[in-house]
């Protein structure tokens, strides 16, 4: 091989079995010459590797490298086949540390909203007037005495209890994964504020955390998240029930207006007076009626005494008109029943059973009639057919002595049988001799 072929074959290798990676390193011998392409070498403590950057790719790079800087970039593995040398080639570029970490942001942000955790059927609806509020963060920034001050100056009576917790660095999470769950096994608490002041994305990236997030979204409590200022978003501001873009006006959100609420008690109050003084004039026009129409007792006793008197002389008419409806009734009633009495009744009976004894005879005679001529013609048609007629022409009736079945064919019976034989007067007894088939 020819060591062009040899660089070319060494390319093709390193370009077809290694795929595209991220690569974090600091910046050294930084060129950019008139064709726009950047020249660089990417090393750590240990190790370099020449790296380049064509015009078409670094233009979408935010910033100038310089020397020393720390870079995370994406790139292929190539090799310049000119020199030889090894190199890899860039297609991205960012600063490492907040690339990476706003990176792991929104991955874990596209696999939790992918979950459900930020779908806004889970969200729990906040109380309206506050019995307790649990306030998850640092008891001595910034935070807590912003929280305070809020709620002492729009509804004071509302207790408070801090959960002291870290908020920020490698202990931070899990302290307010505890704290959450202490806030909801207290039973003390209907409302939760987790939050803390601004800061950098490293700064606030305990509320990152998936830990966080789960804990979050698993508490019974609705929580409210406020954490840094009003442009900064975290993981647990999605999960929450409630974001809030300060620590502030998560204190506001939650609680009522003091002075609306003293000045709903005052116009209740009003409302009460009102009402109450409409009632007992309303109570008061009732007594003057009732007065006016209260009478002595012997008023009512005269007119009941009347009232009595029309009613008898209305019972008196009443049972007159009952019985003389009922005479009318009855007299109406026996007219009826005369054509119904018993001797009239009996007499039709008795002529229509003398008919109807009548009828039976003359029936029983037409019908005896009848069937003695039916009775002589069927014995007329008996004799003409009775086998005994043919008989007196001179026939006979020959049948087997044993079965007494009629012998029609000579081939029923064989020499030796004995036959009955039926004449018009008597019978006797054969023995076969002879058959002529």
């Amino acid at each position: 091989m020819t060591v062009s072929q040899l660089n070319r074959r060494a390319k093709q290798l390193l370009e077809t079995h290694l795929p595209l990676l991220w690569v974090e390193g600091e910046l050294s011998n930084v060129s950019i010459p008139s064709s726009g392409h950047w020249y660089f070498t990417l090393k750590d403590s240990d190790a370099q590797v020449r790296c380049a950057m064509f015009r078409a790719r670094n233009s979408t790079v935010r910033f100038k490298p310089q020397q020393g800087q720390h870079v995370l970039i994406r790139a292929r593995v190539s090799l310049y086949e000119g020199r030889g040398d090894y190199q890899i080639i860039a297609e991205h570029m960012e600063e490492a540390g907040a690339g990476a970490l706003q990176r792991a942001f929104d991955e874990l942000k596209i696999k939790l909203n992918n979950e459900g955790l930020f779908d806004p059927k889970f969200k729990k609806s906040l109380p309206p007037l506050p019995k307790h509020i649990a306030v998850i963060t640092s008891p001595t920034g910034a935070a807590i005495r912003d929280i305070l001050n809020v709620l002492d100056r729009r509804f004071p009576s509302i207790p408070v209890t801090v959960i002291p917790v870290a908020v920020q660095g490698k202990e931070a999470a899990p302290q307010i994964v505890k704290a959450i769950s202490l806030a909801n096994r207290a039973g003390l608490f209907d409302v939760v504020i987790l939050g803390r002041g601004g800061g950098s994305l490293e700064d606030l990236w305990p509320f990152n955390e998936e830990v966080v997030a789960r804990a979050i979204f698993a508490s019974d409590l609705p929580i409210v998240s406020a954490v840094g200022h009003e442009v900064d978003f975290s993981i647990a501001d999605f999960v929450a029930d409630l974001r809030a873009p300060t620590p502030s006006a998560a204190a506001e959100l939650i609680t009522p207006d003091g002075e609306d609420w003293l000045d709903k008690f005052i116009g209740f109050e009003v409302l009460l007076e009102e009402a109450i003084a409409r009632k007992l004039q309303h109570l008061q026009q009732k007594i003057s009626w009732l007065r006016s129409r209260l009478r002595h007792p012997k008023q009512k006793l005269e007119q009941q005494s009347q009232r009595l008197d029309n009613l008898e002389l209305r019972l008196k008419n009443s049972a007159h008109k009952i019985l003389t409806a009922y005479q009318h009734r009855l007299n109406t009633l026996v007219f009826r029943q005369k054509p119904l009495h018993p001797e009239v009744k009996l007499m039709h009976l008795k002529s229509r059973f003398q008919q109807a004894q009548n009828n039976l005879l003359r029936a029983q005679k037409s019908s005896l009639s009848f069937k003695q001529q039916r009775f002589s013609e069927a014995v007329r048609m008996l004799n003409t057919l009775s086998p005994l007629k043919t008989l007196d022409r001179g026939y006979a009736l020959v049948t087997d002595t044993t079965t007494l079945s009629p012998i029609t064919n000579s081939h029923q019976i064989k020499i030796g049988d004995k036959i009955k034989t039926q004449l018009a007067k008597g019978e006797f007894i054969a023995v076969i001799e002879t058959i002529t088939k």
